[in-house]
């Protein structure tokens, strides 16, 4: 009913003139509608969204609801979350809401990435157990610092399609996207130093897209445990603290999400 009462109402002149504005910069620029409108769902939540951020898509969001529950301590009253390169906070938001107890930082190395995260993090009245820290990827975050949980959606796009992304893709940041030659950069940079930062029972999630085989064969020796969505087959790595090798090198250059 209140369906069919909204798509009755006649449109004002203005809103006439701001769909025709909108219409005409998606068609002649291909900017993304979620630039245009400043909005932008994941799932079942919405999210404020402009160009200093990558707009929300993440396999990840679906697995925080429906599966990862059974990875995390049962009797734990206070669990602790990172979301590295959490771009707009939409990944870190997404946990706090699912895990009412949760205390969830967001990280990302970009700081107007980070205004767009605060925004989101008012928007949803997370702001006493999610803050956003400007970091490149661990390196901000104190080594006393454990979490139960760990998830990542960092840039794993190769060089080689980078080049080949369709225009609307170019619209968004490039630090968000780029990872590097084989995809796996930041991946590799996440796990050199992720095991010190988890609890001993916790674990680490990541997003790596197409780049599975890629993965196995430059850690042929990581026990992975590759989840599938309703919507994704093996794009998400699963990594227990336990299987993480100790970190063997300084910590990496800058690079981040947005």
């Amino acid at each position: 009913m209140h369906i069919k009462k909204h798509h009755s109402r006649l449109l004002t002149s203005s809103q006439i003139d701001r769909a025709d504005r909108i219409l005409d910069a998606r068609i002649k620029s291909r900017t993304p509608l979620a630039y245009l409108l400043n909005e932008a769902w994941l799932g079942r939540h919405r999210f404020f969204v402009d160009q200093r951020v990558i707009i929300p898509r993440s396999f990840i969001a679906e697995f925080i609801e429906t599966g990862l529950a059974q990875w995390l301590p049962a009797r734990r009253k206070k669990l602790r979350a990172l979301d590295l390169c959490t771009g707009s906070g939409c990944l870190a938001i997404v946990l706090a809401k699912t895990f009412r107890g949760m205390h969830v930082d967001a990280v990302d190395v970009s700081g107007p990435a980070l205004e767009v995260a605060h925004v989101n993090i008012k928007r949803h009245h997370l702001q006493s157990r999610t803050r956003a820290i400007l970091s490149d990827l661990l390196t901000g975050i104190p080594e006393s610092v454990r979490y139960d949980l760990i998830v990542s959606n960092p840039p794993y796009v190769r060089t080689s399609s980078m080049r080949a992304l369709p225009m609307e893709y170019r619209h968004e940041p490039t630090l968000a996207l780029a990872g590097g030659t084989d995809g796996l950069e930041l991946v590799s940079r996440i796990l050199d130093s992720a095991r010190q930062y988890l609890t001993p029972k916790g674990v680490l999630v990541l997003e790596v897209g197409h780049n599975k085989k890629a993965m196995e064969k430059t850690f042929p020796r990581l026990p992975i445990l590759w989840l599938d969505t309703l919507s994704s087959e093996g794009m998400l790595a699963l990594i227990e603290a336990k299987d993480i090798p100790e970190r063997s090198k300084p910590r990496g250059q800058k690079r981040g999400k947005t």
